[in-house]
């Protein structure tokens, strides 16, 4: 009966045990500097879009993201499978292509699209056009799952995501 109702317990803790990876090799993908040209590579590879994480040094709410939900399996593995997933340093110097073939540091980038706190959490389509954006943390992986199925699901053009997470 004790070992019945440990192997239960272990059944019932296991979403806790969710495998942990380190957000920056398993989540994020390497920059290779031109967003054009990773639009070519998600049509290539069947993806959705490009997802773009507008983080800066010092934040401590893209911290907690990284440390809470995007070094989750279950997230890196849900994200990787429908977009390119980028990190984009709000006050870097370095040099990025946007999906226009402009030539730019990553802050201007991100002054161009109007990030001015952070996190920033920006999807877009194959043409480089944004089609979802949340400013600041999400709460918790479900919520964070649920954007990127708001965004795969095509949601977004119909509704906010406030009005799509209270649908579900």
């Amino acid at each position: 009966m004790r070992r019945l109702l440990f192997a239960l317990f272990l059944l019932a803790s296991a979403p806790a045990w969710a495998e942990v990876r380190d957000p920056m090799t398993h989540f994020f993908q390497p920059k290779f500097g031109d967003l054009r040209a990773d639009l070519a590579e998600a049509r290539k590879q069947g993806k959705q879009g490009i997802f773009l994480f507008f983080e800066m040094d010092e934040c401590p709410w893209c911290e907690r993201m990284k440390s809470t939900i995007l070094n989750q399996s279950e997230v890196q593995d849900a994200y990787r499978a429908k977009f390119l997933v980028y990190a984009i340093d709000v006050n870097g110097d370095t040099e990025i292509v946007d999906f226009q073939g402009n030539t730019m540091t990553e802050k201007a980038f991100a002054l161009g699209l109007r990030v001015r706190a952070t996190p920033v959490l920006m999807f877009f389509d194959l043409d480089g056009k944004p089609v979802a954006r949340h400013t600041g943390p999400v709460k918790d992986k479900a919520e964070f799952l649920l954007l990127g199925q708001y965004v795969t699901e095509g949601a977004y053009a119909t509704q906010p995501f406030v009005r799509y997470k209270q649908g579900k």
